[in-house]
């Protein structure tokens, strides 16, 4: 985050931890810019993620706050992943263009069944649902400052919004199916997406 303020470095447990790996793994994609991205402000623009199935190591999930330019505040559940496997990749973005109407930038990949993989994924979600999660070695509870299985992005250890002794929870592994997350940033420290394709479109056409 700029200074002290600034975007976060991916209800209950097991739907939160789940689906935002799948978020935190396409957003990466737009912004490119791996462990760096906890440095600046975010935009407020939320997307949508969809993924047919992940499979996921070393998860975490914690309470943040992400800040805009303009000053606003949002609350976000911070959720990582250390590697990530994903299937059936879609990301989409609404972007309204004066005088032309909303327009969707939308990225898919994997969809042959060779996956996407990451490395090092952190995502700020709002809302997300999974059909299916399977949960290993799960710690709901820990202080996150303690976390040891997942992780704390390194730019949110230095933000006045993160709570060492805060609520957070972290697994070893998770398997999920038709995942859906609502975001608005992420980063990773690596990104492969074999199959990539991007598509600006006139009107809404987002993942789901």
């Amino acid at each position: 985050m700029p200074g002290d303020f600034g975007r976060t470095r991916w209800k209950r447990f097991a739907c939160v931890l789940a689906p935002s790996m799948v978020a935190a793994a396409a957003v990466t994609v737009s912004l490119a810019q791996g462990a760096l991205a906890a440095s600046f402000f975010i935009s407020g623009q939320e997307f949508k993620i969809f993924a047919r199935s992940l499979t996921g190591e070393g998860l975490s999930l914690y309470g943040m706050v992400d800040t805009t330019r303009s000053g606003e505040h949002i609350p976000v559940l911070v959720t990582g992943v250390e590697r990530a496997s994903i299937k059936g990749l879609c990301q989409s973005l609404v972007v309204p263009i004066p005088l032309l109407g909303p327009f969707t930038l939308r990225l898919t990949s994997a969809e042959d069944g060779t996956p996407a993989r990451a490395k090092d994924l952190f995502l700020d979600i709002t809302v997300l649902s999974a059909g299916q999660a399977s949960l290993h070695n799960v710690d709901i509870g820990i202080a996150a400052g303690s976390l040891t299985t997942g992780d704390v992005n390194p730019g949110d250890r230095r933000s006045p919004f993160f709570d060492p002794n805060g609520f957070a929870a972290q697994s070893t592994a998770a398997t999920l199916t038709d995942v859906r997350a609502t975001g608005v940033a992420g980063s990773a420290a690596t990104l492969d997406l074999p199959g990539t394709r991007l598509t600006l479109k006139p009107g809404t056409h987002e993942c789901f």
